[in-house]
């Protein structure tokens, strides 16, 4: 009998929630979704990326991933271990002027998350080639792994991606 790991029950739990805010909120849109094993290092990445319905603009991004030490951790019952994931998050955006605008998306997702680190944006763009817009991708970590304890705050987590995507859009 397959007893399912803490990554795969956090994986159906968002899975749950975010589906349902798709098809029956008619809320977001589930725009791509990478459920991964990568042999060569035993570990697993759950990725699962939506917009508002309402405006498409910007794509916010659940990643949960989990190495082999968690799992190992985890399966072998070390009583020292706390075994979890590592949750974070994405925004993906096209910014025009990164000088003004970069700061302004670092504000709204500090005030909206109070993350221990600041959110860490990447610009890229096509060498060569002239540029009016610039591909931004925001990333949001916490400091510390999250496991079933957590599955009552997911709501809320979800919650606070909206408003993330909500404030990001209208920036």
């Amino acid at each position: 009998m397959f007893d399912p790991t803490v990554f795969d029950n956090l994986k159906v739990a968002f899975e749950n929630q975010l589906y349902d805010l798709d098809n029956l909120d008619k809320e977001i849109t589930i725009v791509s979704r990478h459920d991964r094993l990568e042999m060569a290092t035993m570990s697993r990445e759950f990725r699962l990326g939506f917009t508002l319905r309402a405006n498409a603009n910007v794509t916010a991004e659940i990643c949960l991933d989990a190495s082999l030490s968690d799992l190992a951790d985890e399966i072998l019952e070390e009583p020292e271990k706390n075994p979890g994931c590592t949750l974070r998050l994405f925004f993906y955006m096209t910014v025009e002027d990164p000088d003004t605008e970069c700061p302004l998306i670092e504000s709204i997702l500090t005030q909206i998350w109070t993350p221990p680190s600041r959110p860490e944006q990447t610009l890229q763009y096509t060498y060569d080639k002239q540029q009016k817009h610039y591909q931004n991708t925001a990333e949001v970590r916490f400091d510390r792994k999250v496991n079933e304890n957590q599955m009552e705050d997911l709501p809320n987590l979800i919650d606070h991606i909206l408003d993330s995507l909500e404030a990001l859009t209208t920036e």
